[in-house]
Parts: C-alpha cells; sequence; structure tokens
C-alpha cells in the first residue's frame, strides 16, 4: 500500500505561479484590472475566440448568460443530466424548466439525436457538455439549433485545450470554461464567457459588475471614470487582478500541462487492459483532440459484486484518491421531488451514474502513481 494519499486532483503551483500574484498584491491594483485585461486577450489569442470577458466562476458565466437571453418562467433549457449540478440549478434559479438529454452510454456525450427527442416549443436554449476533455459532437448540435432558431452555449467548463474537427473549443459559438482548481488550469476560482456574438459579450460584462458601462479598469483610461453609469441592473461576478495573474501565468504552461495528462491517460488505458472489471470511457469517432481533465472509468458491478461506492472507499483506504463526477442530476433529491424525475427515464446516464469513478489524474504525478493505482485498483478487485 502507498505510503502517502495520493489525491483524485492537486494544482500545478510553480515558483513563477506564487511571484505572479505577488507582484500583483505589490502593485497596489489587486481587484479588476490590468491583468484581467491580458488574461482576456490571452485566453481568446489561445483558443481563438473573438472575445471574451473574465468571470468569478463558471456558473456566473451560466447565470450571466441565462439572464441576457432574458430566459426564464415558461422556458425550457435541454441540457444532460450528466453534469455538474449548477448548470441545472442556474437553470432552475432563473425560473426556466431544465429537460434533460440522454447521453452515449460509452462516451458521456449528448448528441444531435438525444437532443433532437427533447425539442418542444419553449425550447430557448441548449447547453451541450463537452465531457472530461473530449468534445461533443458539436456540428450536429448546432444544425439542429439554428434549423430550431435556438441559442446554444457550449458547457466547456472540461475543455480548455480540447479541439474539434481542428478547432479548440470556443472558437466558434459561445462557451463557458471553468478554472476551479481540479480544472486543466486554475485561477483558484473563476471561469471565462467568450463568444462570437458581441452583443452578448457587451451585455454579460455589463452585468458582470454591477450593470455599469464600462469596467472597473478600462484598457485606454488604466481606470473608471467617477461619472460611470448604471445602464441595467447587474451583479458582482468580477475576476480580481490576483486570481488573473495566476490563470495568465497557468496559461502559458495549459499545453505542457495537456501532454502530461495525455501521457499519464495513455499509460492507464494501456495497464487497465489487465483488469476485465473495469471499463475506460470511448473516444468519440470524429475528429478530435482530448485534453484529459479527467480519466473516468465505469465498475462492472455486476461482475465484482461491489458497488462504486465501496469500491471507491476501498481505493480511500489504500491512500488512493477518486473522484465522482457525476451523480445524475435527475435522481438528486430536490430534482426527483420537485420536478418528479426518477430512474427509468434516462437508461445511458443512470447506467453510467451507478458506476462511473475518476481516477486520479494530474500533472505533477509520474506514470509510478499510475501504476500503483493500477495495482491497488487489481488489489481491490481480488479480495
Amino acid at each position: 500500500m502507498r505510503k502517502e494519499f495520493l489525491p483524485f486532483s492537486h494544482p500545478s503551483i510553480k515558483e513563477e505561479d506564487i511571484a505572479a500574484v505577488v507582484e500583483v498584491l505589490r502593485s497596489g491594483w489587486i481587484t479588476t484590472g490590468q491583468k484581467c485585461a491580458e488574461f482576456e486577450d490571452n485566453f481568446c489569442r489561445y483558443t481563438g475566440c473573438s472575445g471574451a470577458v473574465a468571470l468569478a466562476s463558471g456558473t456566473a458565466g451560466m447565470h450571466l448568460l441565462l439572464h441576457a437571453l432574458g430566459i426564464g418562467p415558461g422556458d425550457e433549457v435541454i441540457t444532460p443530466s450528466m453534469t455538474w449540478v449548477s448548470t441545472v440549478n442556474i437553470i432552475v434559479l432563473a425560473g426556466a424548466t431544465p429537460v434533460f438529454a440522454d447521453i452515449e452510454r460509452d462516451t458521456l456525450m449528448v448528441s444531435g439525436d438525444s437532443i433532437r427527442e427533447c425539442l418542444r416549443e419553449r425550447t430557448r436554449l441548449i447547453v451541450p457538455v463537452h465531457f472530461a476533455g473530449a468534445p461533443a459532437d458539436i456540428d450536429s448540435i448546432r444544425q439542429l439549433a439554428e434549423r430550431n432558431n435556438i441559442f446554444i452555449a457550449d458547457d466547456a467548463a472540461h475543455a480548455l485545450g480540447t479541439e474539434y474537427k481542428g478547432n479548440r473549443i470556443g472558437r466558434t459559438g459561445t462557451a463557458i470554461f471553468s478554472f476551479h482548481p481540479i480544472k486543466n488550469i486554475t485561477t483558484g476560482e473563476g471561469g471565462m464567457l467568450c463568444s462570437d456574438n458581441h452583443g452578448l459579450l457587451e451585455h454579460v460584462r455589463q452585468l458582470k459588475f454591477h450593470g455599469l458601462g464600462v469596467d472597473a479598469y478600462d484598457r485606454f483610461t488604466q481606470g473608471r471614470s467617477p461619472q460611470a453609469q448604471v445602464v441595467t441592473p447587474g451583479y458582482k461576478y468580477n475576476l480580481t487582478d490576483m486570481a488573473a495573474a495566476l490563470g495568465l501565468s497557468q496559461l502559458r504552461r495549459l499545453d505542457a500541462f495537456i501532454k502530461k495528462r495525455t501521457a499519464l491517460a495513455l499509460r492507464y488505458r494501456e495497464r487497465l487492459v489487465e483488469v476485465d472489471e473495469i471499463m475506460p470511457l470511448a473516444d468519440p469517432l470524429y475528429p478530435m483532440k482530448h485534453a484529459w481533465h479527467l480519466f473516468i472509468i465505469r465498475l462492472d458491478i455486476d461482475k465484482v459484486g461491489l458497488s462504486r461506492d465501496a469500491f471507491m472507499e476501498e481505493l480511500k483506504k489504500r491512500n488512493i484518491g477518486t473522484g465522482l463526477h457525476f451523480r445524475a442530476v435527475h435522481l438528486q433529491k430536490y430534482y426527483q421531488e420537485s420536478m418528479g424525475t426518477r430512474r427509468s427515464m434516462l437508461p445511458n446516464t443512470e447506467w453510467n451514474s451507478d458506476r462511473i469513478c475518476s481516477l486520479p489524474l494530474f500533472p505533477d504525478m509520474t506514470i509510478e502513481d499510475v501504476d500503483a493505482v493500477v495495482d491497488t485498483i487489481k488489489e481491490v478487485l481480488k479480495r
């Protein structure tokens, strides 16, 4: 057994990251300022998007998007149940109704076909999820949305650095990213909404900071005019310069992070062939580049006679951390009681929700760590 605990995830913070944050602290301007502007610009260059707004979280991005689109009571939003609850919570808090699409069993992706089955007259928005670092088949979903005059926004929380048919996620359309500590880069907490819809971007930029028509830091005047006017009621969702400085430093190393994650993931795949009771996810068949945000397996609970939760607990006892991404939202207590959702509604989602487990994956791991995880899995399943 390992002597030290191997966490499921751990941010890769180096001296250059610390120095970048310290520089901001010493500058005297620590909230939204020049570093946020630089982070937005560099993010646009990396993804290829034409505009971006840095925010306090990816969840804030979803909230501002719904507000900017005027989505509320009587409207429906299609999204998978296999996602983090924040997206669905925000839909409900806006007064709209979430409509859950099932996923492909072996990739965890929604498809144009599964979304088509959910379309109704009241559908206003589609939020496909790019899962674990691989992309959904966004072309088929966008074609469906365009034919029905429905807005589409990618949940790209897992997809910074992911490529779909030669383009990085975020290059076209509207996408929302997360910089939570387990993501491929982190700002501590933070998010980014990028879009080629400049009217939407301007509206989100106004909403993020109390509805003022300008940022706290203007790129040209290096400050905000004291005569700035509120143009619409807004929120307090701006990112700080401290966080943006960390994001800038991390973004420079993103490709190196993904290269390391890829090497670790390929080692997992190579070793897990030895374990019949473990089923890794399959890659989508369309052209893509995986960013390996997560390495997800499914446990064959029928073969081993062990629940997924018990399996995770046994690994923890042996100093191996794991994650769960995710318990299906429609099976969460609140949604069952408030919406009457139940089992048998989404068979592929439910099958995976009972079996998925995320293994340790982060840039500072070693190949030997991967081997130790697989050897521990084999020990648990043998017992």
